[in-house]
């Protein structure tokens, strides 16, 4: 969602090495559990992948992101869906949705109180909200290795770290501070098997660290991928294959009716 601060998303480069993302959505799509003829804000849709599942049960969906690049992608993808250029902690398109779903999104907006006053200006009194996204401890290892590394090319990674992992106590009190009512909450660990053999971390790095790339030149980015992969290969690569520490958090809350 935060392209100024990744950097320009590689909508091509995310669709083919980062697909897992929306595969693992997949959850998210059924705790929505969207129905024929229902209105839905995909918040944070990337390439439209979930969007289009959920056209497909008959939803009403309207996708909306950050990323220039990834919403044109989405519109070549999937044409006859909506999908507008947005800011989460922005939007407003003065319609009212029956649920706002979002995946792996969240966790881009660190200004989570204004995230969620979009989500409840988006439902209709009665409406529903689906989300998952990187909880506390997410990524913690890989994050840690980014650190060290950007640190040794004398750069201070803390200003460059776009990423907002909140314990599930502090989000759930986001959403009823919005005026939402919080039916649902998990917080669970979630290794996750990285596409891509040996480059995985590479293609990983590429597609969401940018920001603390950002202004190196080629030998810089050169060094700082080859210490994350030598400081994080002990612990997470097995078998010719990288496991991302990921931890996730997935919400279903509703606006109530009045």
């Amino acid at each position: 969602m935060k392209e100024a601060e990744q950097g320009k998303w590689d909508a091509d480069h995310y669709d083919t090495q980062m697909h897992f993302v929306s595969k693992l959505g997949r959850g998210v799509v059924e705790l929505l559990g969207p129905v024929q003829g229902e209105s839905v804000l995909d918040l944070g849709c990337g390439t439209g992948s979930l969007a289009g599942q959920m056209a497909l049960l008959g939803a009403e969906v309207t996708g909306v992101d950050f990323s220039e690049t990834m919403i044109e992608q989405a519109r070549l993808k999937y044409p006859e869906l909506l999908f507008e250029v947005g800011d989460a902690r922005t939007y407003r398109s003065g319609r009212k949705f029956d649920a706002v779903f979002s995946n792996a999104a969240l966790h881009w907006v660190p200004q989570a109180d204004e995230a969620a006053r979009t989500v409840a200006e988006a439902l209709r009194p009665g409406g529903r909200f689906a989300a998952e996204f990187g909880g506390f401890g997410n990524v913690a290892r890989i994050e840690r290795a980014i650190h060290e590394a950007v640190r040794e090319e004398g750069i201070d990674p803390e200003p460059r770290n776009p990423w907002y992992y909140p314990t599930i106590g502090e989000y759930t009190g986001v959403l009823e501070r919005a005026g939402l009512d919080v039916r649902f909450a998990e917080r669970f660990d979630r290794p996750t098997e990285l596409p891509g053999g040996e480059e995985a971390i590479r293609h990983w790095l590429h597609a969401f660290a940018g920001s603390f790339l950002a202004g190196t030149d080629a030998a810089a980015r050169e060094r700082i991928t080859q210490s994350v992969e030598e400081r994080l290969r002990p612990e997470l690569f097995r078998d010719g294959t990288w496991t991302g520490d990921y931890c996730r958090i997935r919400v279903l809350a509703w606006k109530p009716q009045g």
